[in-house]
């Protein structure tokens, strides 16, 4: 994903060589790969249709600790019914049961009971952290690290692998656009390639440099695929897309995680051009396997079979599972559908029993790759467990990745960093509680040793008596006297640290919004502040981009925080007192109004675009500039970087050369600084009419203080192609335009050309 300097990230080349599905088994001796190869053959040969049905087939685990609160309908599974499944054959994975001690003792039920001697597959959503979270996935990607996602999906895998389990439902890495969407805070946010770079490395982190290792988790990609395109940014519903855009915009960042050799893939809940995801032969066939070569296996999402019947594709249950298993899903959850009607089907020749068995080897080939034939009871080793979960490094990369995360917006007159003997007025709903910290998808998360807010700022101020806590309102309620004792508090304090935004329960799966704003309750908390005239220094929690009232913009300082992690207090102490500066950078467009959304910075160029010497007959609204608040990319630190012009080393690109592009980087301050230069290109005549830019490659660069540097990035044909009306890639010869920017509305252009 990038050449030999770590700090260049660059487009993956459109033509790759073939994907690593199932990587982990090619690596093995060419004699282990035959002998795997061998008993999957030979379990297939000696399998029944219903033992077959049953590899096919996963369901909550009942048997070891599990959360609460997710699909708790659904999640309530009989522990004996399960138990005579497994020993019958009847069921081939559990998912969401976390343990080292229950591993051992559910998995003999396979291997010691059950006539085939399977061992079953354990499963879970470590979306980002088990026990220790790490910030979620938007967060992350706001680091613009991609290195470090890598690093902390290795740090989930350990914890994961440690406590039973062999795979994870992760990275989510659908494209996001409409910030209306609640999901926006499972994936990498807006940008094709920037979901790329992270869907690579989150795969690379998770299965680590070998899947045989216990400590290393299946990666499954998901959801495929459009489901960031939701009608509306309503979660489940339907994607609209064309066929170009899918293949541009949507289906990259999931090549770039087969390409880093996921097994896995699951399927989306959405309909794609009218067809559900989970019955649509041409992406779970044609694209994912027949244009792809993709050897690993299809999952659907939690009952989504179920869902064909809802959709009103499906006649009936039987009819959804002989549409699912045609269409490319290899294994159901939490359905028996498969264990129900796929002998039957096969019986009656509705459904081929050489697909049945392409399915079943499918499943047993990643369940070989991860070596559990040779060691079920990988994972069930308790001293293993306790030496890693909540382990010390494991615990330092979460307080390193939560600085990292963080991106400051504002920072007028160098209000922060913040002196240790400040009095301070902490405020807000938002700075106590654990789930606040984990935020959403942290369904395994040790809460009680969660480090928050308040703890982290009273751990680190010279005095703890030096800091006031004071909620002044819920998230989205009033609380009597609570606006008069965050006043009273603030106006006793030298700076005010008001926590703001967004409830972990406000993002995530099914928490679509209509409008992205702050809540009512604390805006009206914010002008009770404003109104004492104290500075105030603003720590925003949100799962996506937000729409933000004047009266948090008008503040001097604003820092995003999103939701940080098990360290999350340490990190955000870190950065207010100066230890660790921010780094962060936008991977969304925080828009000016929520009707703006789906708004993102790599939109069409129009033939009547605004400009300052006209705004009527032109693309605007009526109300509100046709641009960001915050763009994409944005992102300040403790410091100014002054960017010099843009100079191409030719103005000319050969078809198959290289030229280089350079910008001189100034830091006057007294302090390093880090700096995310970034890189982007625009079309300005193509066959397909092209984004006003697109980012092809951005490099972190570390400058001096009072010293200069320079930024240089290789630029090839490669890095001009799109996919053409032939749904193809391509590149045309001519002119070009390049910035090397901090931002996605920043800079100005140079020009070169193309030669054919």
């Amino acid at each position: 994903m990038h050449d030999d300097d770590p700090q260049l990230f660059r487009l993956p080349a459109v033509s790759r060589r073939g994907f690593l599905a199932l990587a982990a088994t090619a690596t093995l001796p060419p004699a282990r790969a035959a002998a795997n190869a061998e008993r999957i053959a030979d379990l297939v040969a000696r399998m029944t249709p219903e033992e077959k049905a049953g590899q096919l087939t996963v369901m909550a685990d009942p048997f070891r600790w599990r959360p609460g609160g997710v699909n708790p309908d659904d999640m309530n599974v009989d522990e004996a019914r399960i138990a005579a499944d497994i020993r019958a054959g009847r069921l081939g994975a559990l998912f969401n049961g976390v343990g080292a001690a229950g591993a051992r003792s559910v998995q003999r039920l396979a291997v010691e009971e059950s006539r085939l001697r399977i061992p079953l597959l354990f499963a879970a959503d470590i979306v980002h952290g088990l026990r220790t979270a790490f910030p979620v996935p938007l967060a992350e990607a706001a680091s613009w690290d991609p290195d470090l996602a890598r690093r902390t999906a290795r740090g989930a895998a350990m914890e994961g692998g440690a406590s039973g389990i062999h795979q994870t439902y992760a990275p989510m890495v659908d494209v996001a656009r409409d910030q209306r969407w609640g999901r926006v805070v499972e994936g990498a946010g807006e940008d094709v390639f920037l979901g790329e770079v992270f869907a690579h490395a989150r795969t690379l982190g998770f299965q680590g440099s070998a899947l045989t290792d216990p400590l290393s988790l299946l990666a499954t990609p998901k959801h495929f695929a459009a489901y960031g395109a939701a009608a509306a940014g309503l979660d489940y519903a339907g994607a609209d897309v064309s066929e170009r855009m899918l293949r541009e915009v949507y289906l990259p960042p999931f090549r770039a995680a087969l390409d880093a050799g996921a097994l896995s893939v699951m399927s989306a809940f959405n309909t794609v051009d009218g067809v559900p995801a989970t019955g649509n032969r041409r992406l779970l066939t044609g694209i994912l396997r027949e244009e792809w070569g993709f050897t690993g296996y299809v999952v659907a999402d939690y009952t989504a079979d179920r869902e064909l019947v809802a959709h009103g594709m499906a006649a009936d249950d039987r009819d959804a599972a002989r549409i699912a298993m045609l269409a490319g899903i290899d294994m159901v959850m939490m359905s028996d559908f498969y264990v129900r009607y796929l002998p039957g089907l096969v019986t009656s020749g509705e459904v081929p029993m050489a697909r049945l068995d392409e399915a079943v080897s499918r499943v047993l080939g990643a369940k070989a790759a991860l070596g559990l034939f040779d060691d079920p009871y990988r994972g069930s080793d308790p001293d293993v467990e306790r030496a890693t979960v909540g382990s010390a490094p494991i615990r330092a990369l979460a307080r390193e990745a939560g600085q990292r995360s963080a991106v400051l917006l504002r920072n007028e007159g160098d209000l922060l960093p913040l002196g240790r003997d400040t009095r301070i007025a902490l405020i807000g709903p938002l700075a106590e509680e654990p789930v606040n910290a984990a935020g959403p998808w942290s369904i395994f998360t040790d809460h009680k040793a969660v480090v928050t807010i308040a703890d982290g700022l009273r751990a680190a101020i010279s005095d703890p008596a030096r800091l006031t806590v004071v909620k002044g309102c819920e998230a989205e309620a009033e609380i009597p006297g609570g606006i008069a004792a965050a006043v009273a508090a603030a106006e006793a304090a030298d700076v005010v640290v008001l926590v703001a935004g967004e409830h972990a329960l406000m993002s995530g799966e099914a928490q679509s919004r209509t409008t992205i704003d702050i809540p009512a309750p604390q805006q009206a908390l914010a002008a009770a502040i404003a109104s004492t005239g104290k500075p105030v220094v603003v720590l925003l929690k949100t799962g996506r981009g937000l729409e933000l009232p004047d009266v948090l913009t008008d503040f001097p300082a604003l820092l995003v925080v999103w939701f940080l992690g098990s360290e999350e207090g340490n990190a955000v102490a870190d950065l207010i007192f100066g230890d660790a500066a921010p780094t962060g950078r936008l991977p969304v467009s925080f828009p000016f109004r929520s009707g703006q959304e789906p708004y993102h910075y790599d939109h069409l160029a129009t033939g009547r675009p605004e400009t300052p010497e006209s705004r009527f007959y032109k693309a605007r609204y009526r109300e509100t500039p046709n641009r960001a608040r915050f763009p994409f990319g944005h992102g300040l630190t403790y410091g100014v970087v002054d960017y010099g012009e843009v100079r191409l080393s030719s103005p000319t690109l050969p078809w198959d050369g290289e030229i280089t592009a350079s910008v001189r980087l100034r830091n006057p301050g007294p302090r390093a600084v880090e700096e995310v230069v970034q890189l982007y290109i625009r079309d300005r005549a193509a066959s397909v009419a092209q984004p006003i830019r697109r980012l092809r490659a951005f490099r972190r660069i570390e400058v001096p203080p009072g010293g200069e540097t320079e930024a240089s990035f290789p630029l090839r044909r490669e890095d001009l192609t799109f996919v053409g009306s032939d749904l193809l890639p391509r590149a045309e010869p001519g002119s070009f335009e390049l910035w090397l920017a901090p931002d996605a509305e920043a800079g100005s252009p140079v020009r070169f050309d193309l030669l054919a």
